[in-house]
């Protein structure tokens, strides 16, 4: 597995609920996993924990591994290579990540030295930014190096800050609202971009976005999260074909369809929850329109769902017709590999 969160929490000194929950997330080779939720439920923090670029004084527990490294346990060289060579980020808004006063080729040839590709050679490295500018379908990618960020477009910008995400050849990228800054039209051109990078370079992707039909459209699997704790997890057709979670199908009522008519846009009541706010059970059972006085006490636990994926609702049998059943066997399930590998260490044997 490229990308394996498991079990992950973060919490901040001053809040009242940690930022994230025991986040479980896996991102495989050449696989695009979608992150979808409302502003504030820990889609970025998520990504950011791949690169460990989380603020001071976060108290951490669970693991995060890329590509087999846990990054949790990186400092100094090792986890500036890793930042630099193994995982990539492509942020909302290409202008933030370059110098307005710096020509594209400086920022790419910078790029290139960062991960040690450009460092002895400037000349080979300015060629090697050319390459690059033409590897993500720039238009004159040689008088595209000798200009500066107001002379290109939003898409242009988006395909330069890719061009310096791909330098060292990463084998994760973390798109994080990446085309939701641009037009309908550049954002399709950068989505068939990323998708030919990903076939070509078997690149991991995860996708965070607001548009749930484009995390339909474009991912393998989705994660929704809430709060800052993953709520539901299911491939993209079957999420958006039969959504488990209340909160994914409040999602879902509120996002209109271009070319639907006939259907009530249904706006989730109350607010997104914010740090200061603490749960005693469900995050989501205030603004639940199927909650239960139980809900506010029941700590959220994922349940498998038939065909693969899981939701972490309370009454998910009887809103769905999902039977314990699944769950159950699963868990026995569990418990028998568990007991096995104790055996099994007990004895010195191998599993």
């Amino acid at each position: 597995m490229l990308l394996d969160i498991d079990n992950l929490t973060l919490e901040l000194p001053g809040t009242a609920r940690p930022v994230l929950t025991d986040v479980t997330l896996r991102v495989a080779a050449g696989e695009v996993v979608g992150l979808v939720g409302e502003s504030g439920s820990g889609k970025s923090t998520t990504a950011r924990a791949a690169l460990r670029t989380l603020p001071p004084g976060t108290a951490v527990s669970g693991s995060v591994r890329v590509d087999g490294t846990d990054v949790l346990a990186l400092g100094g060289e090792d986890l500036r290579a890793h930042r630099a060579r193994t995982v990539a980020m492509v942020h909302q808004d290409p202008r933030a990540a370059l110098n307005p006063v710096r020509r594209i080729g400086d920022f790419l040839v910078e790029r290139l030295a960062g991960t040690g590709s450009g460092r002895t050679d400037r000349r080979a490295a300015r060629a090697r930014a050319v390459e690059l500018l033409a590897a993500v379908g720039l238009s004159d990618p040689e008088q595209r190096v000798r200009q500066r960020p107001h002379e290109l477009s939003g898409g242009m910008l988006q395909r330069v800050v890719i061009a310096g995400a791909l330098a060292a050849e990463p084998r994760l990228l973390l798109a994080d609202e990446a085309t939701s800054a641009l037009d309908v039209t550049t954002q399709a051109e950068i989505l068939a971009l990323l998708r030919t990078l990903r076939t070509e370079r078997s690149l991991g992707l995860l996708f965070i976005t607001h548009d749930l039909h484009l995390a339909a459209a474009y991912c393998d699997r989705v994660y929704v999260m809430y709060a800052g704790r993953v709520v539901e997890e299911q491939p993209a057709a079957a999420l958006f074909e039969r959504p488990r979670h209340p909160y994914t199908r409040g999602l879902l009522d509120c996002s209109p369809t271009l070319g639907e008519t006939g259907r009530e846009i249904r706006p989730i009541p109350g607010r997104p929850p914010s740090l200061a706010d603490a749960f005693g059970g469900c995050e989501f059972a205030d603004r639940c329109p199927d909650a239960e006085p139980e809900c506010a006490t029941w700590r959220p636990e994922p349940v498998p769902l038939p065909g693969g994926g899981t939701a972490a609702c309370r009454r998910l049998p009887v809103l769905t017709g999902v039977g314990a059943r699944a769950a159950t066997a699963a868990k026995s399930t569990e418990s028998t590999e568990s007991t096995e590998h104790a055996d099994s260490t007990e004895k010195g044997t191998p599993r």
